[in-house]
């Protein structure tokens, strides 16, 4: 006799979720989780606020944002979707609130409430919880898996969840064990690959603006002189690049278009109005500041942190007076308003990366059930299955109705 009715390796929102479900259909349930504390990586996301769901709630339309696979993802958003999301949280006592971009967050705590309601849930179903407990690996015979070895010895369950996460942040766990279980077990893995990633920049400048948001801006960027991908919103720069939501959700697109050649981006600060409209603008603070020092006429234009910066790339001597610039100085500062341009060096470490794409081929999962196709007792869940979406609450939402799935399947198949 098994020791256990079902086995979830991974304490990620999928591991942790799955669990809870499970347990809760009556089955024996222990969780392991190979850090010393459930949730790690939760706890980051939204830099901690925790954006649990977007407010998207037609599954054909949601299915859309993880590309042409995304419809194998329909049979778990009917099961458990946007609106059980929100149901589950808010009647567990945690409100939640609707944000731009239809982006759902909790109106307190953020992450860490999220994470106490998710511990709570699966304990109070009788899930068995043991951290600081690395898997070695999983004994596999015929179809089957026979046996989990752990530090601690040998374990066993009728039926196994894997929700290990992806390779983005390692330092809370994810270090690709899941994607190696699945290859020695006969599954087919689409190559990992950062998603939702910041971009580096040939610029040695970055550094300088860590606490410079931009806010409402558009940016394009350009390969072969043909755009690839465009967005307007919100980014800031980083050590070595540009990051910041509009970035991340280019990332997949530029990191495709990198192995082609050259990327450059197309910066807009000033996307509501046209470079004629801005030229207009610029002349009449030029005007307003004639006697002032080009160097102190900026700030009705930018953040003050951006100045110094603007005032070196426009290569207008900082002590010009302003009534003295030319039409073609002029016209070289609104270029930087409007079309400033940054060569992108390549994609910020996969660490760095917010999630991964690729995993455990949709073709080797039965996505009405999450179970493996190749071994009949093993679920997969969360990021180890090879789909992304944006952000926007978006990936978060693959877990949670993909755990409910493989928790409800892996406890009464």
């Amino acid at each position: 006799m098994s020791e256990y009715d079902v086995i979830v390796i991974g304490g990620g929102p999928a591991g942790l979720f799955a669990a809870g479900v499970a347990a809760e259909q009556g089955a024996r349930v222990l969780l392991l989780e190979k850090k010393h504390r459930c949730g790690a990586k939760l706890l980051i996301t939204g830099k901690g606020r925790c954006n649990i769901t977007h407010d998207e709630e037609d599954p054909r339309r949601f299915c859309e944002y993880f590309g042409r696979q995304g419809k194998t993802l329909l049979t778990a958003l009917y099961s458990f979707g946007v609106a059980a999301t929100v149901d589950f949280f808010e009647q567990r006592g945690l409100p939640l609130q609707r944000e731009r971009g239809g982006r759902i967050f909790p109106t307190r705590g953020g992450a860490a409430e999220v994470l106490k309601l998710l511990l709570d849930y699966a304990r109070q179903a009788g899930v068995e919880i043991k951290t600081s407990c690395p898997v070695a690996g999983l004994r596999c015979e015929a179809d089957r898996i026979r046996a989990i070895e752990t530090p601690s010895g040998t374990l066993r369950a009728d039926n196994i969840i894997v929700a290990t996460g992806g390779l983005s942040y390692p330092q809370t766990g994810c270090s690709g064990d899941g994607y190696r279980w699945a290859t020695a077990s006969g599954h087919r893995l689409t190559p990992p690959q950062p998603a939702l990633v910041p971009l580096q920049l040939d610029a040695d400048w970055t550094g300088e603006l860590l606490n410079l948001n931009l806010k409402n801006v558009g940016i394009t960027a350009w390969h072969n002189n043909k755009p690839v991908a465009e967005r307007f919103g919100e980014a800031f720069f980083t050590r070595h690049g540009i990051g910041g939501p509009i970035v991340l959700d280019m990332s997949a697109q530029i990191r495709d278009a990198l192995q082609q050649g050259p990327v450059e981006l197309q910066l807009d600060l000033k996307p509501a109005v046209s470079a004629e409209i801005f030229d207009q603008r610029l002349q009449r603070e030029l005007a307003a500041h004639s006697n002032k020092n080009f160097g102190n006429a900026l700030s009705g234009l930018l953040p003050q942190l951006l100045i110094p910066l603007f005032v070196l790339l426009s290569e207008i001597p900082v002590d010009k007076k302003c009534h003295s610039i030319t039409k073609q100085e002029r016209q070289r500062l609104g270029s930087l308003f409007k079309n400033w341009r940054l060569k992108v060096t390549g994609l910020d470490t996969p660490e760095r990366a917010i999630i991964t794409s690729g995993g455990v081929s949709l073709a080797d999962i039965d996505m009405r059930t999450m179970r493996s196709k190749i071994i009949n007792n093993l679920y997969f869940a969360g990021e180890m299955i090879d789909l992304d979406g944006p952000t926007g609450g978006f990936n978060l939402q693959l877990c949670w109705s993909t755990g409910y799935l493989a928790g409800i399947n892996a406890a009464t198949g």
